[in-house]
């Protein structure tokens, strides 16, 4: 699996604890709905914003399920 990580979902992953590998499960096993062209995942407590581009995958953020807006 090829991951790229905007900076803002880096910085959002760090500051809400979520780990590289908890962003990775999320996209591979979570349950996945559609938002234009965006993929909304979510697995376990995470969630995960992110496109598809050719083999890889562009995460946009990452958050707390249950989060409002992210906080």
């Amino acid at each position: 699996m090829k991951l790229i990580m905007s900076r803002h979902a880096l910085e959002q992953a760090r500051e809400r604890g979520i780990s590289i590998t908890e962003i990775k499960n999320c996209i591979q096993r979570g349950a996945k709905s559609m938002q234009g062209k965006k993929i909304i995942a979510m697995h376990m407590h995470i969630k995960v914003v992110y496109r598809r581009i050719g083999d890889c995958d562009s995460v946009i953020t990452a958050m707390i399920r249950g989060e409002k807006n992210g906080k």
